[in-house]
């Protein structure tokens, strides 16, 4: 399979429209219908953005080796890392400071469902 039908399958495997995967990759759909048919050549950009907006395994879509998609936590935590690298450092403390946040709220939720249905964890 090529990497352009790698991308196709990808695209009807989440169940997406050509319309709104292009969208969430910021192309035109007529360049994704493009690389779909083979009539234009995909490029490490494209392969970016579809792996980091749909946990896609860059791997796999340039070779076809591998999973589909990211498996394992540590696949997990690399392209998290990757995705905080490419952040300018204020968006980075941003992130983190949403992070933090999101624990807490968590947290807070777990205590109160502890407090409603004591003896369940």
């Amino acid at each position: 399979m090529s990497i352009s039908k790698r991308i196709k399958h990808v695209r009807k495997t989440l169940n997406m429209s050509q319309v709104n995967f292009a969208k969430a990759i910021y192309i035109s759909t007529g360049y994704i219908a493009e690389l779909e048919s083979e009539h234009r050549k995909v490029n490490n950009r494209i392969i970016h953005l579809i792996s980091i907006t749909f946990g896609v395994s860059e791997k796999w879509l340039k070779t076809g080796e591998g999973e589909m998609f990211f498996r394992t936590p540590g696949e997990k935590l690399q392209r998290m890392v990757n995705l905080f690298n490419e952040l300018p450092p204020e968006f980075q403390d941003y992130l983190m400071l949403q992070m933090e946040q999101l624990l807490k709220i968590i947290s807070e939720n777990k205590t109160m469902n502890n407090e409603k249905n004591p003896g369940k964890d």
